[in-house]
């Protein structure tokens, strides 16, 4: 067995088919297949003088892809119901900032009308006298003030 690697010996074996035998029988008769030729058997002798024996496998080929089944009712309805959820919260955040701002403008417009209306009460409290003469007129004299008494 002194020969180089690329003159291994290969030998090849041709086994015999079995023949099938009959299952008990079941609610699904089985139907045995048998391949439509025997596969080879090749036997290899590596360079420390194992042999290795094996059949040679065919890569076997997928079935093809049927059509795929319909989109179940419930999935879309999963689905559509996150898109809806999305764009409640969206419009509940625009709807916050909407009632937030509106809360703002009605504050300012309390406290300018505050302002305006207690503007015109001092004006008319603190103001001056009214043209048809009915009111109080107050004489400031010269006075002066010693040791809390005041003499005019």
């Amino acid at each position: 067995m002194n020969r180089p690697d690329h003159l291994a010996a290969v030998e090849i074996h041709h086994p015999q088919p079995l023949t099938p035998t009959t299952p008990a029988p079941t609610t699904a008769p089985l139907v045995p297949v048998q391949p439509l030729t025997v596969p080879s058997v090749a036997s290899i002798v590596l360079p420390d003088g194992r042999i290795i024996t094996g059949y040679a496998i065919s890569p076997v080929q997928p079935e093809p892809v049927v059509a795929k089944p319909p989109v179940s009712r419930a999935a879309v309805n999963i689905a559509l119901g996150g898109i809806g959820f999305g764009a409640v919260c969206a419009g509940l955040f625009v709807l916050t900032a909407f009632i937030t701002a509106l809360t703002a403008l009605i504050t300012q417009l309390i406290v300018l009308a505050a302002v305006i209306v207690g503007g015109l009460v001092a004006v008319r409290v603190v103001g001056g006298s009214s043209r048809d003469g009915g009111g109080t007129t107050v004489n400031i004299r010269k006075a002066v003030i010693k040791r809390n008494n005041i003499h005019s």
